[in-house]
């Protein structure tokens, strides 16, 4: 009981790597059927809706009116820098170089991550720290390189700069967005400080989407049945208990480490792919799982 309470920041990123994995493939396939515009607002209206239910059965406030002016203010600023800029540059990145190098990018927001949380928060990491995130970034890199790939595809570093750059973008956002979490939440609720990132998340893309004139295919989107059903499983796992859960493990451990344990997602994706899609897994993702599972391991020595 001693060991989970010592580590229960360390278990909480455990399980937003988790409920991230199953969000990621709801998503994928809401994504297809509704279009990432719809999917973008839609998620957050609907993860707000399940915390507005799960705070007032829990602290009998449906909406965080007991937040401070301080928590509002660092908190929203990091669900625009999380949600709307982080999100809008990573998905401009799948278009185009990929979502499998724009991911692999995506493995530098551990060391970014603790870069801004001693910057910021003047956080240190220890030796075996650092040697855990090499090691866990490092296996999750391995595994992402050859995820779909053919063996007629061959590494290349002729990637458009413009796609590497928003992936980059993509990074900054997720992992500043953490450190403004930690920053506006302090001693305040996870899940209410999630409902305040989510509200300005929804009005950022709401200012995009009236830009953009998308409202009508937001609209049609809710007539589509299946897309709305893994749109709805993706929003429990993904805004709703994925981000309330990353809140909490920043909360009570280093944002590094934190970040570096919910990196792990698409190592767990590799099990649904495997079981659920029967796609073959290769001797280099099954040896980066391995890899990464050890380093974040040397988190709870």
């Amino acid at each position: 009981m001693g060991f989970i309470e010592n580590h229960t920041g360390e278990f909480a990123a455990l399980l937003t790597a988790v409920f991230w994995a199953v969000s990621a493939l709801a998503f994928e396939t809401a994504t297809i059927r509704l279009g990432s515009v719809a999917v973008n607002i839609l998620r957050l209206i609907l993860g707000f809706m399940f915390l507005a239910i799960l705070n007032a059965v829990r602290r009998g406030l449906p909406f965080p009116s007991d937040a401070g002016i301080d928590n509002w203010f660092w908190l929203i600023l990091s669900g625009l820098v999380g949600f709307v800029f982080g999100d809008l540059f990573l998905f401009k990145s799948y278009a185009i170089i990929g979502s499998r190098f724009s991911m692999l990018i995506m493995t530098l927001v551990p060391p970014v991550t603790a870069f801004f949380g001693w910057l910021m928060l003047g956080e240190h990491l220890t030796l075996l720290n650092l040697l855990g995130m090499i090691l866990t970034f490092s296996g999750i890199g391995l595994a992402i390189l050859t995820r779909d790939g053919s063996k007629k595809e061959k590494l290349t570093l002729k990637l458009k700069p413009v796609g590497v750059l928003y992936a980059f973008g993509g990074t900054l956002g997720q992992a500043l967005g953490l450190i403004l979490s930690k920053m506006g939440m302090k001693d305040y609720d996870p899940f209410a400080s999630t409902q305040i990132r989510i509200i300005a998340g929804i009005g950022g893309f709401a200012v995009l989407i009236t830009f953009m004139k998308r409202w009508t295919s937001v609209i049609v989107s809710l007539r589509d049945k299946a897309g709305m059903k893994a749109l709805t499983v993706g929003a429990l796992f993904g805004p709703f208990l994925g981000v309330s859960f990353s809140l909490v493990a920043v909360q009570l451990t280093k944002a590094g480490i934190a970040s570096t344990i919910m990196a792990l997602t698409p190592v767990f994706i590799l099990l649904p792919a495997v079981f659920l899609y029967r796609q073959k897994v290769t001797l280099p993702e099954i040896a980066g799982a391995l890899i990464s599972v050890s380093g974040v391991a040397l988190f709870f020595l």
